[in-house]
């Protein structure tokens, strides 16, 4: 480990990949022989438009996506995403179906159910959202405006492990916390964001990749910022962009690219998520995994002890040797190890091997 790091396990603003944290920290104080930091130059400067351009076309490439796909760089974080796609696809007559599978599927159905064009089309919530909702108890509206699911809930630590059938309805997907962990089928999504802050750079930009044709459909009569058409236009222009966040972003993919791509990176987090479940599957119910086994997170593990102050010690101990981050969130509890594409092995096995030896002293 670099002298004075820790492994870093937060949810989000999360870990980043010191390779690349290493090369803006080179460039920092001048970018691409301008003489500015990149945090200076103009966002309608040819070096600045350069990066939002290769950071495009490294993302498509990652995704395996085509010129009918483009990549937006949006701010508001995914929580204007909530109401921005509502706004943009949803209508009185065509409403946008939602599958409730956490708290963040939930508040971008709050957000439609606001506008009164959202409908529920399946839960987990009763399950207290231990498995994602399988393809049977998903019943989806085929005159909804799209169907929209949260392909990993952070906080739940469960992930899908399957793309929704839609039928002819087009599907929209929240990946703040998986996107680009894993090779899936991106063509059959219709619509992908993703606050970056947990598995694509740091907090402060959006990622959108969807079809131009559905960005082509925004309506008029919401504000012009508010419309995904405009941003289309402008290419990611339209007011001034997080131009430091679409920098790192950029990074990353290339950093991706670099790593072996996204089926590399899935063998890696596979491997990094085993160390962590074998630990709880064989401690004797000492650990208690909150998600069912099926649609357990490769991203977000999160389990239980026998007691809070078990908990407690668990935090105190775990960060004395540089393993921070490892708190559950308030609603479920416990701990939660986050272990995004950048979070090193050697991160992992030092956690699993500490769970290890807590178990021993204090079971």
């Amino acid at each position: 480990m670099e002298a004075n790091r820790v492994y870093n396990f937060n949810p989000g603003p999360a870990v980043q990949p010191l390779e690349v944290l290493k090369e803006a920290q080179s460039e920092f104080l001048n970018f691409a022989g301008t003489g500015e930091s990149i945090i200076e130059i103009s966002h309608r400067a040819k070096e600045f438009e350069k990066v939002l351009n290769d950071a495009k076309a490294d993302i498509k490439e990652l995704m395996g996506l085509g010129d009918d796909y483009e990549v937006l760089f949006l701010q508001g974080g995914a929580s204007l995403q909530f109401a921005m796609i509502p706004a943009n696809f949803a209508t009185e007559e065509h409403k946008g179906a939602y599958v409730i599978s956490g708290s963040f599927a939930e508040k971008a159905y709050k957000e439609a159910k606001v506008l009164e064009v959202g409908t529920i089309a399946g839960s987990s919530k009763d399950d207290d959202f231990r498995h994602v909702p399988t393809q049977d108890e998903i019943k989806v509206p085929q005159d909804a405006a799209y169907l929209h699911v949260c392909y990993n809930n952070t906080i739940y630590g469960t992930e899908y492990h399957y793309i929704p059938e839609t039928g002819n309805v087009p599907l929209v997907a929240d990946m703040s916390s998986d996107m680009l962990s894993r090779p899936i089928d991106f063509k059959k999504f219709t619509f992908i964001y993703a606050g970056a802050q947990k598995n694509l750079g740091p907090a402060g930009v959006v990622v959108v990749v969807a079809k131009k044709s559905f960005l082509e459909k925004s309506p008029t009569d919401i504000p012009t910022i508010m419309r995904y058409s405009t941003h289309l236009e402008k290419n990611s222009l339209y007011n001034t962009p997080p131009a430091f966040c679409i920098y790192m972003v950029g990074k990353t993919a290339a950093w991706l690219k670099k790593q072996g791509g996204l089926a590399a990176m899935a063998e890696r987090n596979a491997k990094k998520s085993k160390l962590l479940y074998d630990v709880i599957d064989n401690s004797n119910g000492f650990y208690r995994g909150h998600a069912s086994k099926e649609s357990r997170s490769f991203m977000n593990v999160t389990f239980r002890l026998p007691s809070e102050e078990l908990e407690k010690k668990f935090v105190d101990e775990a960060k004395a040797i540089d393993l921070c981050g490892v708190k559950g969130h308030r609603s479920v509890g416990g701990m939660r190890a986050s272990i995004y594409n950048a979070m090193p092995i050697e991160g992992v096995e030092k956690l699993a091997d500490f769970m290890e030896k807590f178990k021993k002293a204090n079971a």
